[in-house]
């Protein structure tokens, strides 16, 4: 990956390293990533939700290796993890679409896969990065969510909340885990990470949003548009994750990763509109239209990424218009060469594990 910045404290990486998710967004950015490190890379991915196509920069490199399996087979991570020094575990259910609409996986895959991958963790004597999300603090509006900020969520009985409570299961879990059975682990919780290959298709906004402004459709905005985020460059993300991973004080802790930027959906919108000179408009559709009736959004989501930045001197750096032309400019090339799959036979050494 071009453009990564470098962080105070590197040191050489180990030699062979797990991604589970590593087809997806973040995670191929990631793979990527520590390919450039020197790193040998493993790529467990069922490509549900990621695709082979997000791969093809590095399909050919002699060191990657993928193989086609779910996390919850038990037989399937434990061959992937084989030899392995270190997993990060992207792999989940994410999407607010997609967990709305099928919460059941959802939980079985956040949970059960994530407890598969802690066990083999500890039984191949690998240190584990496990990636959450800022979901885990729900509808707390502080200033600035530390760390340590409360949870405040919804009913347990709307599906909306069960991302969030998987999330924060799996976070219990790493952290009992380290204390119980000495697992070398840390969590990353990332805030609303943004850039090329994210797709629009689980209820992501940006992509949504940069979509509709470049065929040149109405803006669809949920809700009155006056909710905030933080939206942080997958670019500044992954070599932070890289080096919280290394860092022996971060084990058992958890790091918000975010923007530095808090501005609104609505003001999102516009700022599309402008950046790629769209004639579209803003337009706002109720929650009840988008979704389930009941369904709850957090109004504020801002990080405090003071952890981070003393720990390894993460700080968001990629302006969002730089972030906005990216997403458009990988849009584009997307529909020009056709659908995100592509035949995993050209990617590196392939098993077909299941």
């Amino acid at each position: 990956m071009s453009g990564v910045p470098i962080y105070p404290g590197a040191a050489s990486a180990p030699t062979r390293t797990l991604v589970t998710g590593g087809a997806g967004f973040v995670g191929s950015h990631l793979v990527e990533h520590l390919l450039n490190l020197g790193d040998e890379v493993v790529v467990l991915d069922d490509l549900s939700t990621g695709s082979a196509r997000n791969l093809a920069g590095v399909a050919g490199n002699p060191r990657l290796e993928m193989i086609h399996g779910s996390i919850l087979n038990t037989k399937t991570v434990g061959s992937a993890m084989q030899g392995c020094d270190r997993v990060f575990h992207l792999a989940a259910a994410v999407g607010v679409k997609l967990i709305v609409e099928q919460p059941l996986r959802g939980l079985r895959i956040n949970i059960h896969g994530t407890e598969n991958v802690l066990t083999a963790a500890i039984e191949h004597q690998a240190s584990v990065l496990m990636v959450s999300t800022s979901e885990v603090y729900g509808k707390n509006t502080a200033d600035r969510l530390r760390e340590d900020s409360d949870r405040v969520l919804g009913d347990p009985l709307l599906s909306r909340w069960t991302y969030a409570g998987a999330k924060g299961i799996d976070e219990a879990f790493a952290k009992a885990y380290c204390d119980q059975e000495g697992l070398d682990v840390s969590i990353v919780r990332l805030f609303n990470t943004v850039g090329p290959r994210q797709t629009g298709r689980y209820g992501m906004v940006l992509p949504n949003l940069v979509g509709q402004a470049l065929r040149g459709q109405p803006l669809t905005v949920f809700g009155d548009g006056e909710q905030t985020r933080c939206f942080s460059a997958v670019e500044d993300v992954v070599p932070a994750m890289v080096l919280i991973e290394r860092d022996p004080r971060a084990r058992g802790q958890a790091y918000n990763l975010g923007g530095a930027r808090e501005i609104s959906i609505r003001d999102l919108a516009s700022e599309i509109i402008r950046t790629l000179d769209s004639r579209s408009t803003v337009e706002l559709v109720p929650y009840e239209q988008a979704y389930a009736p009941g369904f709850e959004d957090m109004r504020r989501r801002v990080p405090d990424n003071t952890k981070a930045h003393d720990l390894v001197g993460y700080e968001p750096h990629t302006s969002l218009t730089s972030t906005i032309m990216r997403v458009a400019a990988d849009l584009l090339s997307r529909e020009r060469y056709g659908s995100d799959t592509m035949p995993l036979a050209g990617a590196g050494s392939f098993r077909g594990v299941l």
